[in-house]
């Protein structure tokens, strides 16, 4: 055998594997060159959409909506990239960073905001002067003659990044979270097929259901499918809730919530414990609902629960607008799906009167949120196809044929759906033990065991408190000592602001052309906007917070007659006593 032959087997031998890996890589290449050369056809303007949501309506109104937008823009192709939850992420990073991303991206979740914030600031368009422009899509409606912004039933508070002072995406859809329930089953094991909003009656209802068996299999009815999944939106709806006015005793920054590091603070100083009302009675609520789960809920996925439902197994099961469609399409033929309210006690309820203040509040913020590549070809056709997408009109279409709500004014929806409409006056939940390090792992380790009743709300509360007191110091130390690193990080990103922002107005003062001048004095004043923001925001009252909670942690008492972070003189507690009088007056 020739010499050159032996030594290109001896080659082959030696990196068949890597030869295999790059042969693979070429066919790769070939095939996605070859599919996309076919879908673009030639002098077509391309625009690649990358999203992670794969169920197929998605897909499908996407596809519609581009349809459409080509009978007005007949040589504009949009070509979606549909990436998986679980890989979306590492993508998008990859895309941006390679230089390849998609020319609109889906935006916020399935990244840090911290990450987000960075990516804005290298490769997103920032989309301040659309928003605040009319959309040129809304022609002929009532809203036509409207800034973008003022069009969105949120007023499109989603969109903007507050680190940057600007609007960086465009959200197209509204979510929600109620209670679905199978009607003709209830009203076979109640004799109502209308589901009671108050909670001692739904408790009762519940046990009515468990106490009933199917006289085909003999096995008792389950009165809500749950699993781990599904724990969250009852816990997050209805639930912790309950510790809205834990914020009176631990809101030490003063911005209406209540933080892990806020909580901390006042399990440390003793302004809260267990026994605090609204704790207590959370936890207490939780069992008592949970307590009618099918049993393991806790071991159990998503699908598990709504298969129970599917199968008429279990009554009441909760979930987003984003099933609705799909649970809808499974009853079909089978029996009528319901949606409710979560219930909550009454005001004069014995046990939770006093602590349920209300309905939970529902920020109704736009979901579905989509960004600009910064680097694509063809800017202006990707604003112009969002705006197309959040029309009056288009993302009526666009919404109807996903099963979502429409994020903008003036907008029908699907009858199943009206009964998401948001609650914007209400309670939250203050409640947050989560410092990170061990002690998120105990808090986890303890209360799922009392999620499923293996120890009493007593020996919960011991457990954790003596853990918390003991050891939890150390994380929250560690999590100010990442604050710390924070503001020095946030110094690094003021710099390139400030940076910015003497130039435009080097630019300004050196500027020859009017139009030239204007422009960069607009510039500089939106960097010197942005610089003042952040600095008050992040580095200002964070310092001041950040000393304040460290006071109180390193006190061995209280100063005297301090009760929490919020006082009210005797003239003001007198006036408010005055309106309730006058309020409660026939």
């Amino acid at each position: 055998m020739p010499n050159f032959l032996k030594s290109a087997f001896a080659f082959v031998r030696t990196y068949f594997a890597l030869l295999v890996v790059f042969a693979v890589f070429l066919w790769s290449a070939w095939v996605i060159a070859t599919y996309r050369a076919q879908q673009t056809p030639p002098g077509s303007t391309v625009i690649r959409l990358g999203h992670w949501q794969l169920e197929a309506s998605v897909r499908e109104g996407i596809d519609e909506m581009a349809r459409e937008y080509q009978k007005t823009h007949p040589g504009v192709i949009v070509i979606q990239d549909a990436i998986p939850e679980g890989t979306y992420g590492q993508w998008v990073s990859t895309q941006l960073m390679g230089g390849t991303a998609p020319d609109i991206m889906q935006v916020g979740a399935m990244l840090p905001d911290n990450i987000w914030l960075s990516y804005y600031n290298r490769y997103f368009l920032p989309l301040s002067r659309y928003v605040n422009a009319p959309n040129p899509h809304n022609a002929g409606t009532d809203i036509a003659d409207l800034p973008l912004r003022q069009t969105y039933k949120d007023g499109m508070k989603t969109a903007y990044v507050t680190e940057m002072q600007e609007y960086m995406s465009v959200p197209l859809s509204q979510f929600g979270v109620r209670i679905f329930y199978n009607k003709d089953l209830l009203k076979k094991i109640t004799g109502s097929d209308v589901a009671p909003l108050d909670y001692r009656q739904f408790l009762a209802v519940c046990e009515k259901i468990r106490d009933t068996t199917n006289p085909v299999s003999g096995a008792a009815y389950i009165p809500i499918a749950g699993s781990a999944y599904h724990f969250g939106h009852w816990d997050s709806m209805m639930f912790s809730p309950v510790t809205y006015g834990a914020l009176r005793r631990a809101d030490f920054n003063r911005d209406g919530f209540v933080g892990n590091d806020e909580t901390f603070v006042a399990f440390k100083t003793g302004l809260l414990d267990f026994t605090y009302p609204s704790y207590a009675l959370w936890l207490k609520m939780l069992r008592e609902v949970t307590d009618y789960f099918q049993v393991g809920y806790t071991g159990l996925g998503r699908d598990e629960a709504v298969f129970l439902f599917a199968q008429q197994r279990a009554v009441f099961m909760t979930t987003g607008t984003w099933d609705a469609r799909s649970l809808q399409e499974q009853a079909k033929g089978q029996f009528e799906v319901g949606i409710m309210d979560f219930p909550i006690p009454s005001r004069d309820d014995p046990v939770y009167g006093g602590v349920v203040e209300g309905r939970i509040y529902e920020s109704p913020g736009a979901g579905f949120r989509f960004g600009v590549n910064r680097d694509s070809k063809h800017v202006d056709v990707a604003v112009d196809f969002l705006m197309f997408l959040a029309s009056q009109k288009g993302n009526e279409k666009l919404n109807a044929i996903i099963g979502w709500i429409p994020a903008i004014v003036g907008t029908e929806i699907d009858p199943l759906l009206r009964a998401f409409e948001p609650h914007l006056e209400g309670i939250y939940g203050n409640v947050n033990f989560n410092l990170g390090g061990n002690t998120a792992v105990t808090w986890g380790q303890i209360y799922s065991l009392y999620q499923v009743n293996q120890i009493s709300l007593a020996d919960f509360a011991k457990q954790f408190t003596a853990y918390y007191l003991k050891n939890g110091l150390k994380d929250f130390l560690e999590q100010q000592r990442d604050w710390r690193r924070g503001m020095q990080r946030n110094e690094q990103y003021l710099a390139g602001i400030r940076g910015r922002a003497i130039l435009a107005d080097e630019a300004a003062a050196t500027a020859t052309n009017a139009e030239e001048k204007s422009a960069d004095e607009l510039d500089a004043e939106s960097a010197w906007v942005r610089y003042r923001a952040i600095t008050a925001s992040r580095q200002i009252w964070g310092e001041l917070n950040h000393a304040r909670q460290m006071d109180l942690v390193n006190r061995d008492k209280l100063p005297e007659g301090f009760v929490g972070p919020y006082e009210y003189s005797s003239n003001v507690l007198a006036k408010i006593r005055q309106r309730l009088r006058e309020e409660a007056r026939p």
